[in-house]
């Protein structure tokens, strides 16, 4: 199939401008691939989304849409739904080995904060769904595949896929997530943008074998803490293992590997940790990584852009990486609509406009690694920094 052209930036008839660069290609199927899609379609543009695994991902953990990113869901029309999703969290205990407890709280919960605020906790793949079927009407979806190649001209970007034929699209955006195989072939190697925070963090599906009703309950034991919390009505639980250490080195794709570093890491430790690391290996959603930042002083590359955990991620202990991929990708789209497919000026503004949003929100992630007390009043300022433009009426 040929790609759409749409390349003239020439006025049309009654001095309207005919919007360029229509065809946009997208590397990832998460949540800020997913926003794109939809406030692509919207804004007139012809969006295909290439996502490495056979469909969209399921599991994952509890994450938070905060502060101005509700804006961003009520105007794709999805707020009513996304707190119809919510979690329900009514709040979490502190246990000691043998599962005695020893401190409880009503007020808050480790994954989500206060608990009588406007934010909105979700598991991740229930706002994935929500998302995708948001933007499935228009949008070309391509699973199982995964960019391999990036070549720029004057006019257009050619891609190689690793399965499917070459094709040209007027822009890229990687929305590919922290590992971003976009973000390595326009910007080069990961480890010149990875900002390691000390520590390493596993989330996956187990039963709710605790029997636990919208609650979370942790074991700390010197610098690792093993957790769990119930899920989709209490009909499942995630578990969560999280260590401090210094930077190790594994391949981010060998979960065999991976799981071996959690069973060395938490031997000896009590709880349900032992239960845990035995439900891990047959997890279909295990996920493990370190709690790293993405660090860039450009997020583009010519017709190549980078949106979300790819060019900003603030690590899982920020709270808001959820929050700022919903609002970079409305922000993205808002910029190329406004300057009618003008790459150049749309990534330069939206650039302009994020820089201190991002700036906020990953400083929050940063003063909780250094040990620095973060507030409440601090994440709803760093969620709120930066204003919503409106598209423009044609959108």
């Amino acid at each position: 199939m040929q790609s759409r052209r749409h390349a003239s930036a020439a006025p049309g008839r009654g001095g309207e401008r005919v919007v360029r660069n229509r065809d946009v290609l997208i590397s990832g199927a998460s949540v800020a691939g997913l926003a794109l899609a939809h406030w692509l379609r919207r804004a007139g543009f012809h969006p295909t989304v290439v996502e490495r695994a056979p469909g969209l991902r399921r599991g994952g953990q509890a994450i938070d849409v905060r502060g101005i990113a509700l804006q961003v869901v009520a105007r794709m029309g999805l707020l009513d739904a996304v707190r119809a999703g919510t979690t329900g969290m009514r709040g979490m205990s502190f246990v000691d080995g043998g599962g005695a407890e020893l401190t409880r709280s009503t007020e808050a919960t480790l994954t989500g904060g206060l608990i009588d605020n406007d934010d909105v906790e979700i598991m991740r793949d229930d706002l994935t769904t929500l998302l995708f079927d948001a933007g499935r009407v228009g949008t070309e979806y391509v699973f199982g595949d995964v960019i391999t190649s990036l070549r720029q001209d004057d006019d257009a970007v050619e891609v190689g896929f690793r399965h499917g034929r070459p094709r040209r699209f007027d822009l890229v955006i990687g929305a590919d997530g922290l590992h971003s195989g976009v973000r390595r072939l326009a910007f080069g190697p990961e480890s010149q943008f990875m900002h390691f925070l000390g520590s390493h963090l596993a989330i996956f599906s187990v039963e709710n074998f605790l029997g636990l009703d919208r609650w979370q309950v942790y074991h700390t034991a010197g610098d690792t803490m093993v957790g769990l919390y119930s899920a989709r009505q209490n009909t499942e639980a995630r578990a969560m293992l999280h260590f401090g250490s210094g930077q190790l080195d594994f391949d981010h794709r060998d979960l065999d590997r991976q799981r071996s570093i959690l069973v060395e890491r938490f031997a000896g430790v009590g709880w349900v940790a032992p239960r845990l690391l035995a439900s891990m290996w047959d997890a279909p959603d295990f996920y493990f990584d370190s709690m790293s930042q993405v660090r860039l002083d450009r997020w583009s590359n010519g017709r190549v852009v980078l949106v979300g955990d790819a060019g900003y991620c603030p690590s899982p202990r920020s709270g808001q990486g959820t929050s700022m991929a919903l609002v970079g990708a409305y922000v993205l789209v808002r910029e190329l609509a406004d300057n009618h497919g003008d790459h150049r000026a749309a990534f330069a503004r939206y650039e302009q406009g994020m820089r201190g949003y991002v700036g906020k929100n990953q400083q929050i992630a940063q003063d909780k690694a250094d040990g620095r007390t973060v507030t409440p009043a601090d994440l709803a300022r760093a969620a709120d920094a930066i204003t919503l433009g409106d598209l423009p009426d044609h959108c």
